[in-house]
Parts: C-alpha cells; structure tokens; sequence
C-alpha cells in the first residue's frame, strides 16, 4: 500500500479543490492511503471526502513558522509514510515532510525549496493556468499534466441525507419553498464582495417571487450580511450558525447560490447547487466553480482581474458597475 501524506492548503475554496487531487491518487494509485495534514477547521470537510483515510491537525497557525513544532511533528510521523505532496507554495509548509524522513517529497519549486523537496516540479502558469489543474498535476507523474478542467474529476462532497430535514428544522427553514443562498462574504477582501446592497435587491426580489432566503458565511461575514437584511425583511441569517458539516448539507438542498470567489461558492458546486459565481478582482480563468451547472458573471475591464485584496485604483468598478439585474436575470432564466 502506498501511504501519502497530503499537505493541505489553508483555504476552504482550495481544500475542497484538492479532492480532485485526492480522485486521481485514488485512481492511479490503487489501494493507497491517503492522509491530509491541515488546520483543524477542515476536518468536517475532510470527513464528506470518501477519497480521505485519515486527516491530522496541523498544530501551527496559517502564517507562523513554529519550527520547533513542525520539527517535533515530523518526528512523530517518521515511518508512516511513501510519499508527501505538499499543495502550499511556502518554504515553511515543506519542513514537516522533511523532518519526518519521508522518501519522495513532491510539490512545486514554490519559495526555493530545493532540498525540502526532492520531487520538484517547476510551475508552468501558461500550461496549468487553473489552480485545480496544479494540484492535480502533483498527483501524476513528472511532466504528466492535464490540460482541460474537463479531464478532471470535480469535488463531490458527501450529503448527510438523514440529517438534511434535522438541519432544516433546526434553523426554522421552509422546505416547502425553493431555497435560494446568499455568501456575501469574501475572507480574501473587500475587492471580491459584491456590494451588500446588491444582494439585498436580488433577496428581495427573489423573496417576492416566492422564494426563501437564506445567507451564508462565516463569523466574519455577520457585518455585511446584517447589512442585507436591515433592508430586506423575512431573510434568515445563518453566518456564523452553522458548522461546516451543516452548511454542506444545507447547501445541497438550494435551488441556487449566489456568491463571490470563496469557499462556500466551491462547496455549492461540490454539492450540486447551480451556483451564480460573481468574480471582481479575481478570476474564473484561475479559479472556476468546477461544475457544469454554474454562471459565471464579471466584468471586462482592462483593470481586472487584479488579484489583489482590496481596489489598487480606488473604484472597485469590477463589482459596483455589475448590476443586480444581471444576476436576477440568470436566477430568472433558470427558474
């Protein structure tokens, strides 16, 4: 058996990405066994991930070097393991493979990480433009690439059907209706939020078409979601509420999600939601919903995308001059 130790990256959106990876280890490395070492927060999102044996909590924060923990964690697992793929680009995210002795250490040249690494691949964006094709590629053998999204095996994350009708009632929601989600938030920044008032027009109008409303998010997202509903009555307010696990489960039963570039758009697609992804200052040419039954809604601007976290000129005009109308339009047309 071939025992691969998984360095996760530190984002919802991109953990859930990473299941293509773990797809194709499963695929072409039978019998394996896969382990995920990241934060602690993604462990009910590895457990919806059949492809995922095991997980381990990385014990360092995102950011913090620690080497005296990466150190003593790497001991611990000296033995375990064939092979690390390490998904993270930082010099710091290659040390624990390193400390535990692990044969074959694969990922991309990342920080000057010769040495760390000893199954080293160069990025090449022009050939590997999405980020899912990235961590694919480290699944595959040097020089073995793929070169469309459609060669890939999109995330399906698992539903809990049986406490599906649990969540519902538990939040108070209206089966009865169809459903349709708002994740207003963006942890990255300010320059990939829609307007808060934005939503708050399509929430209205998709309440009067008969439809519930629910926001989504997290902690942080309480601000702008507060926003939407001191001007829309009758929305329900779920950032913060929810675990992980009762977020995926409430998501599988939308009729549609409305949404920035985050980690909550990746999990709608993972579920099977038609999702409406809106991108400012990022990019679907970087990082798609990876499913077939999304729109995708941005602006051509010669300033855009940016990638940067909040308007580098001052007039995000990637977001606020994309209007609510298209989006009630596509909610329209797909009923």
């Amino acid at each position: 058996m071939n025992r691969i130790l998984v360095v996760g990256p530190s984002w919802v959106g991109d953990m859930v990405m990473a299941q293509s990876l773990f797809k194709v280890l499963k695929k072409s490395a039978s019998g394996c066994h896969i382990t995920v070492l990241a934060p602690a927060w993604s462990e009910p999102l590895l457990a919806r991930m059949s492809e995922v044996d095991s997980s381990l909590v990385m014990p360092i924060g995102h950011g913090q070097l620690g080497l005296s923990k990466r150190w003593r964690l790497g001991r611990t697992l000296r033995g375990r393991f064939d092979q690390a793929i390490v998904l993270p680009g930082s010099f710091k995210s290659a040390l624990i493979p390193m400390f535990a002795g692990i044969k074959r250490r694969t990922g991309f040249v990342g920080e000057q990480r010769y040495g760390l690494l000893n199954d080293l691949r160069k990025l090449d964006k022009d050939r590997l433009p999405y980020n899912v094709q990235r961590f694919v590629s480290l699944g595959l053998e040097s020089g073995a690439s793929v070169h469309s999204l459609d060669q890939i095996l999109p995330p399906a994350l698992k539903v809990d059907t049986d406490r599906c009708q649990d969540v519902l009632q538990q939040f108070g929601l209206d089966h009865g209706k169809p459903i349709v989600v708002l994740c207003p938030g963006a942890e990255f920044g300010p320059a990939k939020q829609w307007p808060a008032a934005y939503y708050a027009e399509v929430a209205q109008h998709q309440l009067d078409s008969g439809r519930s409303i629910v926001i989504m998010g997290s902690d942080k997202d309480r601000s702008v979601a507060a926003n939407i509903t001191d001007k829309v009555h009758g929305c329900v307010d779920l950032s913060g509420r929810t675990t992980l696990g009762e977020a995926i489960d409430l998501m599988s039963l939308a009729a549609h999600v409305v949404t920035n570039d985050s980690g909550l758009m990746h999990i709608g697609a993972a579920v099977g939601c038609h999702v409406i992804a809106i991108y400012g200052s990022s990019s679907d040419d970087f990082t798609p919903p990876l499913t077939q039954n999304a729109d995708k809604l941005h602006l051509d601007l010669p300033c855009r995308p940016c990638f940067q976290r909040t308007c580098p000129l001052g007039h995000t005009n990637c977001l606020n001059n994309l209007m609510p109308a298209q989006v009630i339009e596509v909610l329209e047309r797909h009923g």
